[in-house]
């Protein structure tokens, strides 16, 4: 499977404590390769973490991969800001969207409800990989 990491996913795989730490780790024992990313999402988990250390070990151990450059994509980035400007983005959450349109086979990973409505090249929804609901 490709994947494309967000926050919630690599905070989950790193914290035993968090509700959707299984699913992660699961879901980790089934990739094969890198998972992509970008340093917005490393910024963020290091931060929840409280471990730039950590987070790093996941680079340098080729688990994350980071695969994004936010200065060549600063007009399709801006273009999502304000495209999504009532739900209020953060960068992270921009950078994967258009990590998504740049890497269509890739499922994104994550917990969060927005990428429900989020969509890549302004009509698809992208694919995701979340957490079962719970009862």
């Amino acid at each position: 499977m490709k994947a494309i990491a967000d926050t919630g996913f690599v905070v989950a795989f790193g914290n035993r404590n968090d509700n959707h730490h299984e699913w992660a780790t699961n879901i980790a024992r089934d990739i094969a390769e890198p998972i992509l990313t970008c340093e917005a999402v490393l910024a963020e988990a290091a931060f929840h973490l409280n471990s730039s250390s950590y987070v790093l070990s996941l680079v340098r151990d080729d688990m994350l991969r980071l695969a994004f450059d936010a200065a060549g994509n600063i007009e399709q980035l801006t273009d999502l800001g304000r495209r999504y400007e009532n739900r209020n983005p953060d960068f992270a959450d921009l950078c994967l969207i258009r990590m998504s349109e740049l890497y269509p086979r890739h499922l994104l990973i994550t917990i969060d409800g927005d990428f429900h409505v989020y969509r890549r090249n302004k009509r698809e929804s992208i694919p995701l990989l979340c957490p079962p609901k719970r009862r």
